[in-house]
């Protein structure tokens, strides 16, 4: 079996300072910080569902841009998934046996690119539906990323390589769909499944 990659050499020093920094921090902070990481991605399913409720109103291509965010955000954690099979990163809390806020994964729970920026990221989607739901987006998937490395859960590349992936998966799918959503938007509506792009 090939052994897993430490990635502690790239940027395991600027890790222990955000945990040192964590640990010396307020309680509540910490607490705020520990929830957003586990319960956060749930704010962006929230940002998908408001975008397709709007756009419904706007017409039948724009309901299709905003249904395709989540088809997208999937694609964005099956590429970012891969990736992690591949490089086979160590946790940077198994490499460094530093106490972190959130429990350390199992060995096999591979840490490069992270999944929850790389979903998060992939909420750059959201850019085609509403700027404002897409800037929304945008901050909160930095957020995301912050908090992910202030748990404990990931070092700095990692995250970076997360934002990366689902950025530019959500981006360049989401390119393809516009360009189609006209097309795709004549086929839905003209079955069955018209309420889910045009209001009533």
């Amino acid at each position: 079996m090939t052994p897993a990659f430490d990635g502690s050499s790239l940027d395991g020093s600027g890790y222990l300072d955000v945990v040192r920094l964590a640990q010396h921090s307020p309680n509540w902070l910490d607490d705020l910080v520990l929830f957003w990481s586990t319960y956060g991605l749930a704010f962006f399913a929230v940002l998908a569902a408001v975008g397709w409720w709007r756009a419904r109103r706007v017409g039948p291509a724009a309901a299709v841009e905003a249904l395709a965010v989540p088809a997208i955000v999937v694609a964005a954690y099956g590429v970012d998934l891969a990736l992690k099979l591949v490089v086979r990163e160590d946790r940077p809390c198994q490499s460094l046996h530093v106490k972190v806020l959130e429990a350390c994964p199992a060995p096999g729970d591979w840490s490069f690119p992270s999944n929850h920026a790389a979903i998060a990221a992939a909420a750059a989607a959201l850019l085609f539906v509403s700027r404002r739901l897409g800037a929304i987006g945008a901050v909160a998937a930095l957020a995301m990323a912050a908090a992910r490395v202030w748990v404990g859960a990931h070092y700095p590349h990692d995250i970076v390589a997360g934002i990366a992936v689902g950025a530019l998966t959500g981006l360049l799918l989401m390119n393809v769909v516009h360009r189609r959503s006209e097309a795709l938007a004549r086929w839905i509506t003209s079955g069955r499944l018209r309420p889910l792009l045009v209001a009533s």
